[in-house]
């Protein structure tokens, strides 16, 4: 039994020993990366030897490149997910027209991201194998022009959407402990290749997390229906929103009516029905004529969030038949259901009748619904002293950063900022002198997440319908817990890597002593024989030395066997 043991003991070492050529996969992965697909699968690089020349090595540098700023850039597009309908509408005032350009920014950067991903892949597996490098040119051109464009879209997101910047930090607050456990991994991966050729080298507890921050319909559901109409808003409702928003424009008439852009050619069919007047400002149309207008129809026909497609047969319907809603109307859905409501206040353009009294013209119609003062969070800053005098029960809401001085001066009861304005100590400072903090746009669970466990009271959402269904936030872990895991991951993470260098360590010393050892006379005269052949190739190729030949004819008898 000792002697099987042994035998199998010797045997498993000398596998282990042995260096395999694995030539079929060597073979595939020169094809895929140089297209060489027959040639040069055996130049293997000696220890000592570079694993390519210099316009390879830099091929490869600039392909690692290529993977750094792509994979950075699929990050920091992939997190901006929560801001892609304003990027969308961006562009839609840009170029006159509605497109998913936000998705087709996000497909190509995974393309490209999968692209370089599977070249630098080849290359450390090639390298693995101990081969020389050599990328096809093809390839060089599509690395080339992948690191161009994610080099340009970084550059021209980061100077027209420098925000997006905040939100990938505010990403790392959440994702952080994915990023570092992906990161040990992968650096333990690469131990194995890197091991044989070197030896050939604040989170917050759970037990103090507050409420879920209350939610505010961002123009209502705008995902369930279209925007600032009133089927919107009693989507939003009936998804649990504890608030609604939109936004208000005083027709030339004087009847306040709810439109977030300048004009009307986005979320109307002003170009039919009026086509000579659809370039005009949205506030120069009387109440009669926006009456006329149909504000679902775009909807149905561009889905800005894709959504529209999911609607019911019935809901079709009635979305493609909303119309313009006017504000009182907006405030007796809010008033009938117990809603808070906050809105942005446009002011009319030159020569509109209502230019100097568009505030006085919009406090008439609170007054005269049905609504409680208390329920309106009053965001409009122009003439709030005035305000505060005429309707002291409004609750006086602020839409930037003031010192806490000024906003108690004011009567500021809330705050609504930005979400990338996210900090916990803000949020506390606000909170002490009773001010409680809205953010917007919030629509990823992840956001929410992040601004429930820093103790904001309610966030503006262009997603109720999702975020009304969590009990809790995503990823919620104790500081505890968080230290346990990464801790464990290191520790893991470094005894495997000392395995991985002790193994190759021992194996590549191991393997000279055991080579020394053999004692198969075939084998020996095997050795011999590739040894000389390669010196008769070399005699060839030079015309020198023709003694060798004579001594692979007569081999000595040290020859045959050592």
């Amino acid at each position: 039994m000792s002697r099987l043991l042994s035998g199998g003991l010797r045997g498993l070492r000398a596998y282990v020993l042995r260096r395999h050529e694995h030539r079929l996969l060597v073979s595939c992965l020169s094809g895929l990366y140089g297209c060489r697909w027959r040639r040069n699968v055996g130049s293997v690089t000696r220890p000592g030897d570079c694993c390519c020349n210099k316009l390879e090595g830099a091929s490869f540098a600039v392909l690692v490149t290529s993977f750094c700023f792509t994979l950075v850039f699929l990050y920091f597009w992939a997190q901006a997910k929560n801001d892609y309908n304003d990027f969308d509408w961006f562009n839609f005032e840009s170029l006159g027209f509605w497109f998913p350009w936000s998705m087709v920014l996000l497909v190509v950067t995974a393309v490209c991201f999968s692209y370089v991903s599977v070249l630098t892949l080849l290359a450390v597996c090639l390298l693995s194998e101990g081969q020389k490098l050599y990328l096809h040119w093809s390839h060089k051109v599509l690395m080339a022009v992948t690191l161009i464009f994610s080099v340009g879209a970084v550059v021209v997101l980061s100077s027209m959407w420098g925000d997006e910047w905040t939100t990938t930090l505010l990403s790392f607050q959440v994702t952080a402990p994915y990023l570092h456990v992906g990161g040990v991994l992968l650096m333990t991966l690469l131990a194995w290749p890197i091991a044989m050729h070197f030896f050939r080298i604040n989170r917050r507890d759970k037990s103090t997390l507050g409420r879920a921050p209350a939610l505010i319909g961002h123009r209502g559901a705008p995902m369930l229906a279209p925007e600032n109409t009133l089927m919107s808003f009693e989507k939003a409702v009936e998804t649990g929103s504890d608030g609604l928003e939109t936004d208000v424009t005083v027709s030339y008439d004087g009847v306040p009516f709810l439109m977030h852009d300048d004009t009307l050619q986005r979320t109307t069919d002003v170009h039919r029905v009026f086509p000579n007047m659809s370039d005009l400002p949205a506030a120069m149309f009387t109440w009669a004529e926006l009456e006329r207008l149909n504000a679902g129809a775009w909807f149905l026909k561009h889905s800005p969030f894709g959504s529209a497609g999911s609607l019911g047969a019935d809901e079709r319907q009635r979305a493609g038949n909303q119309s313009v809603c006017s504000l009182q109307a907006f405030l007796q859905l809010a008033a009938r259901t117990e809603r808070l409501v906050i809105f942005d206040l446009y002011r009319p353009p030159a020569g509109h009748p209502y230019r100097h009294t568009w505030v006085q013209r919009v406090l008439q119609v609170i007054n005269g619904s049905s609504i409680p003062s208390s329920q309106v969070l009053w965001l409009p800053s122009d003439f709030r002293a005035q305000v505060q005098e005429m309707d002291p029960d409004l609750q006086q809401t602020s839409g930037g950063r003031l010192p806490l001085e000024e906003l108690q001066s004011n009567h500021i009861v809330r705050m609504n900022l930005h979400y990338t304005s996210l900090s916990a100590e803000l949020v506390k400072d606000y909170a002490v002198v009773n001010i409680s903090t809205n953010l917007y746009v919030i629509s990823q669970p992840w956001l929410y997440s992040l601004a429930w466990c820093n103790g904001v009271h309610s966030v503006t959402t262009n997603a109720p319908q999702l975020l009304s269904t969590m009990n809790a936030p995503l990823f919620l872990m104790s500081p505890e817990e968080y230290t346990l895991m990464w801790s464990l991951t290191d520790v893991f993470s470094l005894l495997l890597i000392i395995v991985i260098f002790i193994f190759h360590c021992w194996r590549e010393r191991g393997h000279t002593s055991y080579s020394a050892n053999r004692t198969t006379p075939e084998s020996c005269m095997y050795s011999k024989f590739r040894t000389e052949t390669g010196d008769i190739w070399s005699i060839s190729s030079t015309s020198s030395l023709p003694e060798k030949t004579l001594n692979l004819a007569t081999p000595q008898k040290s020859d045959i066997c050592v």
